[in-house]
C-alpha cells in the first residue's frame, strides 16, 4: 500500500503541497538575504537543495519517490527553515514556540530513520548469509536515529562555539544540555513512528537498493 492510499490524499495534490513548500523555502531564503540573517540563508538554501536532490534521484537514477514520501521530505525542511525566521511578531519560532524544536526533531529524525531502514532492508534482501530479524531491524532503526541525533548534537555545539570565537551569527543554536536532551527524546519519538507504522511505505525504496546491490555484484 502506498502513503496516499492511507492518507487519502490524491497524489497530485501531495505534489502541489511540495511544491508550495519549495516556494516557501525561496521565500524564506529571500527573507534572509534582505535582512542579512546568515542562519536563514543556510538553512533555507540546504532545505532548497534537498528538495531538488530528491527529483534528481528520481529523474536520474531511477530511485522510486512516491509523492508522499516526496512531502515526507519537504515538510521536515521547509519546517526547520520556517522556524528560524521573525514571522508574526515573533523573534522566530523556534525561540517563542516551546513545542516547535521537538516538533522538527521529531519529523527530521523519521526522514533518517526512513533512510536507514530502507537500507539494511535492502542488505538483509540482498545477502544470503545475513538474517536480520524484525525485532533486530526495529532496534537497529532507533540505534541508528540515536547515533545520528547524538552526531548532529555536537555538530550544533560546535558550531555555535566556533560561531562565539569568530563573533559571527550560528547557523544552528544549541539551547543548553536540557535541550539537547530532549532534542534526543523526540528523535527517539521520530525512529519509534517509523519503527513501528512507516516501514511498510519504504519498500519500494529498499528494494531499488537492493536491486542496486545486484547489479554491482554481478
Amino acid at each position: 500500500m502506498r502513503i496516499r492510499d492511507r492518507l487519502g490524499i490524491s497524489a497530485e495534490r501531495q505534489r502541489q503541497a511540495a511544491w508550495v513548500m519549495e516556494v516557501g523555502l525561496l521565500m524564506i531564503l529571500t527573507i534572509g538575504l534582505y535582512i542579512g540573517e546568515t542562519g536563514i540563508v543556510v538553512n533555507a538554501g540546504v532545505g532548497l537543495a534537498v528538495t531538488q536532490i530528491v527529483p534528481v534521484l528520481k529523474r536520474d537514477y531511477g530511485v522510486p519517490m512516491d509523492p508522499a514520501l516526496v512531502l515526507w521530505i519537504t515538510t521536515a525542511v521547509f519546517l526547520h527553515s520556517l522556524g528560524t525566521i521573525p514571522i508574526l511578531g515573533l523573534n522566530s519560532f523556534y525561540n517563542d514556540i516551546w513545542w516547535w524544536d521537538h516538533m522538527t526533531h521529531a519529523l527530521s529524525s523519521s526522514v533518517v530513520a526512513g533512510a536507514g531502514y530502507a537500507t539494511v532492508r535492502a542488505i538483509d534482501a540482498h545477502a544470503d548469509d545475513v538474517s536480520l530479524p524484525p525485532r533486530f531491524v526495529f532496534v537497529f532503526i532507533l540505534a541508528f536515529v540515536m547515533a545520528f541525533g547524538v552526531l548532529w548534537e555536537v555538530l550544533e555545539f560546535a558550531i555555535a562555539e566556533v560561531a562565539a570565537v569568530l563573533g559571527t551569527g550560528t547557523v544552528l543554536t544549541q539551547y543548553g544540555l536540557e535541550d539537547t536532551l530532549w532534542d534526543l527524546v523526540y528523535d527517539t519519538l521520530g525512529a519509534l513512528v517509523v519503527a513501528l507504522w512507516g516501514t511498510a511505505y519504504l519498500l519500494d525504496v529498499s528494494g531499488y537498493i537492493e536491486r542496486r546491490l545486484e547489479e554491482r555484484a554481478a
